[in-house]
């Protein structure tokens, strides 16, 4: 299949990219950042199913002269994932790339035929919910909050109804906390996960001090981008809305721990009353998501858990340390 990513070459948008070409698709990515030279590296087996298009998710026109170029599938994953700080700085901005800019998107898509189209939400859209259910599977009613659960929430229900009015194939993912290959900060991006912050520690050469245990229903970003590309490949999913979790909690210190085991020299602990951590925690706690529909209906299950992704996470790195 022919597969065009708006946000293609930011942390979720390389992981889904990366599993589409090792499955033989033929991938396209839009961003407004180059595609950075590790990833070109790293992809570069697979230059021939590969284009990388530099443009603003603003600009309708060559938006559409893309689309019309002909896509079976749209993955919408560009955003801007705000914590406090860009949310008092920026707030029309989230709303106006999370939500106002998919519409012209989807209007585009539906004009050209394109099969199917999927939406990168965020668990952030069960808001206050996550404190007051034990676990939150995609009937949970939502209580964003911020306002980048805000936007995620309106995002959903904006493809989910443009899909009712045309008959579009369109659906949204919830995706829990995503860690793993090709994470970064940047100026649309600063709620980094602590696993990277751990590792930027770790680069830093020192000692990785955690202000709390950080659990959570973490999932290691192979195991997303696999989810999505099953939804990109079934033939009539049956739901508008999934989850994508690895549907149990740990902490990100257990994740630390095991990943400084791997390198010796390298220490994750707590930090102790008085000392300073630069390391950050984003958002309360929350139940974990549910991922009994991507299980019954795929079969589709997370294959990393806190040991394993720290393993894989230690060989990623060697093998990247340049680009990170």
């Amino acid at each position: 299949m022919k597969v065009l990513i708006f946000g293609g070459t930011g942390f979720v948008g390389l992981n889904v990219a990366e599993a589409l070409l090792a499955r033989g698709h033929s991938v396209t990515l839009y961003d407004r950042k180059q595609l950075p030279a590790g990833a070109g590296r790293s992809l570069a087996d697979c230059r021939e199913r590969l284009t990388v298009v530099q443009g603003e998710i603003t600009d309708v026109d060559r938006i559409d002269a893309l689309v019309k170029q002909g896509f079976d599938t749209i993955v919408l994953g560009a955003a801007i994932t705000a914590g406090d700080q860009l949310e008092r700085t920026a707030t029309s901005s989230i709303l106006e790339i999370n939500v106002m800019a998919q519409i012209p998107i989807l209007s585009a898509a539906i004009r050209r035929g394109v099969r199917r189209v999927i939406n990168l939400s965020s668990a952030s859209a069960y808001g206050a919910a996550g404190q007051r259910y034990p676990i939150l599977d995609e009937e949970t009613p939502c209580d964003p909050v911020s306002f980048y659960a805000i936007s995620k929430f309106t995002s959903e229900r904006s493809v989910a109804r443009l899909a009712e009015l045309h008959g579009g194939d369109f659906l949204s993912v919830r995706l829990s906390a995503v860690f793993g290959p090709w994470e970064r900060i940047g100026k649309v991006r600063d709620t980094p996960s602590l696993q990277f912050q751990i590792l930027a520690e770790f680069a830093r050469g020192g000692l990785a001090l955690m202000p709390g245990q950080g659990v959570k229903d973490w999932i290691y970003a192979v195991d997303a981008a696999e989810a999505v590309a099953v939804l990109i490949e079934a033939e009539r999913p049956r739901h508008r809305l999934y989850n994508i979790s690895s549907g149990r909690a740990w902490s990100a210190l257990q994740w630390g721990e095991v990943f400084a085991a791997l390198h010796p020299g390298f220490e994750c602990r707590l930090a102790s009353p008085g000392e300073k951590t630069f390391i950050k925690t984003h958002g309360g706690d929350r139940a974990p998501l549910s991922v009994a529909r991507m299980a019954d209906e795929f079969g589709w299950r997370a294959r990393f858990g806190c040991a394993e992704s720290a393993a894989a996470m230690s060989t990623w790195w060697t093998q990247h340390t340049e680009t990170c």
